[in-house]
């Protein structure tokens, strides 16, 4: 593939990699374990307000006093605050524990941390959520653009790879199936030595019984002029070519049915 790729625009394609920082590679949710909807655990960040602060002041920590220093490496509020807050601020948080936070007053920086990081980006969400128009004109112009660069680029990697057009396919198909539902002439040898042909219709119903033939080519010119649309004489159920008669209808089968099956070859 990536030989095709190099073939088609001389270069090579590289798919991009997350760029995760490791320092909140995995985040803890309120209990302390990673965040995870499995575990309930979690922290919508554009929940109202009030809400959010319910959540941040009800993280799980020990029961260490006031006073007394905190871990912050074993903290999943500092782990969280850290993940908003910049360098300066997470060294000064980082001493705050070591000084003896009391809990309330840590959870209360987390949340103005993360109040201030996320209440634009909460407006914004709840401005475009009121429009759902807006959003859908959006996506379709948004599929439009997408589809006019990839539909030809997509043609180009079918090409390269060997696919075929499913839509080509899917009309060979038809045509086939068009083709299959024609009228047919069928030849075949009688015990008597004789050759024979008939014409059936797309159901298999016999319509037209030839006479029998002394070789394979009187009975194959027959077939070739009925079906280029020569001239034919009915004299009541038999059909004559050329001054002869050459075969018979079937029972049931007037000259109208004859003639329009005949017709389908022309077409």
């Amino acid at each position: 593939m990536a030989g095709s790729f190099n073939h088609l625009y001389g270069e090579h394609f590289v798919l991009p990699e997350a760029a995760i920082d490791a320092s909140v590679a995995t985040l803890p949710g309120l209990d302390g374990r990673k965040m995870s909807k499995s575990y309930d655990n979690t922290i919508p960040l554009f929940a109202p307000t009030a809400e959010l602060k319910k959540l941040i002041f009800s993280i799980v920590t020990d029961s260490k006093a006031p006073g007394e220093p905190k871990d912050a490496d074993g903290s999943a509020l500092f782990q969280l605050y850290q993940a908003f807050a910049t360098a300066e601020e997470t060294r000064a948080m980082r001493a705050a524990f070591d000084e003896g936070i009391a809990w309330g007053e840590a959870k209360q920086a987390l949340f103005e941390q993360i109040e201030t990081a996320v209440a634009p980006m909460r407006e914004r969400y709840l401005a475009l959520i009121a429009e759902p128009a807006r959003i859908e004109k959006h996506l379709h112009e948004g599929a439009a653009k997408a589809r006019a660069i990839a539909t030809p680029f997509l043609a180009e990697l079918r090409h390269a790879v060997g696919l075929r057009n499913l839509a080509s396919v899917a009309r060979a198909v038809k045509a086939e199936k068009q083709k299959a539902a024609l009228p047919q002439f069928k030849q075949y040898r009688e015990s008597d030595g004789r050759f024979h042909f008939k014409l059936v219709d797309a159901d298999g119903r016999l319509l037209l019984q030839g006479e029998g033939f002394a070789s394979p080519r009187e009975a194959g010119a027959v077939v070739a002029a009925l079906k280029q649309g020569a001239a034919f004489e009915m004299k009541a159920a038999a059909l004559w070519l050329a001054g002869a008669p050459v075969a018979v209808l079937a029972d049931g089968v007037d000259e109208a049915a004859l003639r329009a099956a005949l017709a389908a070859f022309a077409d």
